[in-house]
């Protein structure tokens, strides 16, 4: 089934809005979710929404709260999320970093007492969209064992970085795990094994059972000791910096528990024009991507790739034709389209 777009954030805003979350934040994040499926990065899509909703059902987020910022220098600011949607947080602290670059060539920030806040790339094109360069970083409940051991300590510890050009940004995201745990999630739910060399179940054995890795495994790190080191590089800026909570006392969404999250995230934004032309930038930018994919390709029928392409070819595609959601998160979703007393995703097609 495909969707337009719009039709799904006027939905999941919907949604949200019914939840309690206030009208603008609420917009924010559905926005949010939807552009990582617009990606094909569903894993940190709607998927995640029936997620955020039950959380907020139990009382562990507080969807009313409006995260407060604290200027704390002219390139430093700490945000204060109130324990609400992680979106809504991040948004607003990169919102902040872009502020103070504005005026100061480069603002940092720091986020406590967040929740998972989706796709990073989303906030680090978000800096790239007003010319700046964009880095974030967030933590997250224990899936990866720390290198050596069996037990999950730290989160997948996402990063991402964007940069601004002169036409669609260059953005790198990738998690520090082999694989982000909400793949783990969704194959789990889709009922599909997951390929070998993603993670171990409870008793450190490799498996491709993501029920078995839900079940007290863990994921494994990307590039095996160098993983877990930029793991740990991440956990330290988006936890210990930010006053949050880190390795395994981050609580997780995913278990029917009621104690906040207090996820961690750290955000930085540097004003291109401080150091070059935005032009000549650009324009740099622009030959460096041309002579890499003018490199020539190790297989004729894989040419070279950069980052964010396949997720930039999936969002032009799926905005011409498309989000296509599989059977299962659209069933979640309009169960709780019932349960919030609103009409089915299907109603909000007929309108469209």
């Amino acid at each position: 089934m495909r969707v337009a777009a719009e039709v799904l954030e006027a939905f999941a805003a919907r949604l949200l809005a019914a939840a309690g979350v206030p009208a603008a934040a609420a917009a924010g994040c559905a926005a949010v979710l939807v552009e990582a499926d617009l990606e094909d990065n569903g894993s940190h899509g709607l998927l995640r929404l029936p997620i955020y909703l039950a959380a907020i059902a139990r009382g562990q987020i507080d969807p009313a709260a409006t995260p407060r910022v604290e200027t704390t220098g002219p390139a430093t600011a700490v945000v204060d999320g109130a324990n609400t949607l992680g979106p809504v947080v991040a948004r607003a602290a990169m919102d902040e970093a872009i502020r103070l670059a504005r005026a100061a060539g480069v603002g940092m920030v720091t986020a406590r007492h967040s929740n998972h806040y989706g796709p990073a790339s989303y906030y680090a094109a978000q800096a790239a969209a007003a010319g700046m360069i964009g880095l974030t970083t967030t933590n997250s409940p224990p899936a990866m064992p720390p290198w050596g051991g069996r037990a999950p300590y730290l989160g997948t510890n996402p990063i991402a970085c964007a940069f601004p050009g002169s036409g669609a940004p260059l953005v790198v995201d990738l998690s520090l795990s082999v694989v982000a745990r909400g793949k783990i999630i969704q194959a789990a739910r889709q009922g599909q094994p997951i390929p070998p060399g993603w993670a171990v179940d409870a008793a450190g054995r490799e498996t491709t059972d993501p029920r078995a890795v839900l079940a007290g495994g863990a994921v494994l790190p990307l590039g095996g000791a160098k993983g877990f080191a930029l793991a740990l590089a991440v956990e330290v800026l988006s936890g210990l910096l930010a006053g949050a909570a880190f390795g395994p006392h981050v609580t997780s969404i995913l278990a029917d528990d009621v104690a906040p999250a207090n996820v961690g995230h750290w955000f930085l934004a540097a004003d291109v024009a401080r150091f070059l032309p935005p032009a000549a930038f650009g324009a740099a930018l622009d030959q460096l991507r041309a002579e890499l994919k003018a490199a020539e390709a190790a297989d004729p029928r894989a040419p070279v790739r950069l980052p964010g392409e396949r997720r930039a070819a999936a969002r032009a595609e799926q905005r011409a034709h498309g989000v296509a959601l599989p059977p299962e998160t659209l069933r979640a979703l309009d169960d709780w389209a019932a349960r919030l007393g609103q009409p089915p995703l299907a109603a909000d097609q007929m309108e469209a």
